[in-house]
């Protein structure tokens, strides 16, 4: 049961990430480019024909920039709840309108792509919906939170199930207290509505660890007001605070916002 997962983007400028076995690949959220997607999964040997679905958790532009190609084009089914469907729609950032390829789900109801189970969660945030992805595949359990304002019980059960966890660590708070950003975004990005620190990544991780959990991949961080090396830094401290060793205990990435990562698989 091989998996393998790659982060192709994470951060404000755009957001994409794929995860596939060796016969077929899903993207969740297609933020970048259709001319960076096909180049950067070409230069690890993953055939974009093998993409048979784009998992969709929120209508902002970073998350959604290609997904009218893919699926009018391309004819990939795309899965998103309605809320954020009508979010696609009317966004500006999208040029080709979904018909044929537009797949609704509902929060907490499973479904099925080939062999991955996918249980779709609520996570809060200021866009017309949000989910998080849970995904089942053998024995792997992978789930995906980006751009979670707070951590709900809904979000932490769905956290605590994964062996393989994308996690939001967006903002350092005293480079966004201290940062560019007028009074008003500021506020907008530290609501409970907004996006997660890294010290609430950090607080969440080091309170909730168990030894089912192998893998940490830090994601969309804020280009001004982060960095992946104190994002890092930032978690791997209060870890080891509770004993928990970044290398031995648990694997830790901080996924850069514009870099391709490497190739992580699974077996």
């Amino acid at each position: 049961m091989i998996l393998r997962f790659l982060s192709l983007a994470s951060g404000s400028s755009g957001n994409c990430y794929y995860l596939g076995t060796p016969d077929y690949g899903i993207l969740i959220d297609a933020g970048i480019g259709i001319r960076s997607i096909r180049k950067i999964l070409r230069d690890r040997d993953i055939p974009f024909e093998k993409i048979v679905s784009v998992l969709i958790t929120h209508d902002h532009a970073d998350h959604i920039k290609t997904v009218g190609c893919l699926g009018e084009k391309w004819n990939i089914p795309v899965y998103a709840t309605e809320k954020v469907h009508k979010g696609i729609e009317k966004s500006r950032y999208v040029e080709e309108t979904l018909y044929g390829s537009r797949r609704i789900i509902e929060k907490e109801v499973p479904f099925m792509i080939r062999d991955f189970h996918i249980t779709p969660f609520e996570v809060p945030h200021d866009s017309s919906d949000n989910v998080g992805y849970y995904i089942e595949y053998g024995p792997h359990r992978f789930t995906i939170a980006t751009d979670v304002g707070h951590i709900t019980d809904t979000v932490s059960h769905y956290l605590c199930l994964a062996n393989h966890l994308i996690i939001e660590s967006n903002y350092d708070e005293e480079m966004l207290r201290f940062g560019s950003y007028p009074v008003f975004l500021k506020e907008r990005v530290s609501s409970p509505t907004g996006h997660l620190s890294n010290r609430e990544a950090a607080e969440f991780l080091a309170t909730h660890y168990t030894p089912e959990l192998k893998d940490i991949w830090l994601c969309h961080l804020s280009r001004e007001n982060n960095h992946p090396e104190l994002a890092f830094k930032t978690i791997d401290i209060r870890l080891f605070q509770e004993g928990i060793r970044v290398g031995k205990d648990v694997n830790l990435v901080a996924l850069k916002r514009t870099t391709p990562s490497e190739v992580y698989v699974f077996e």
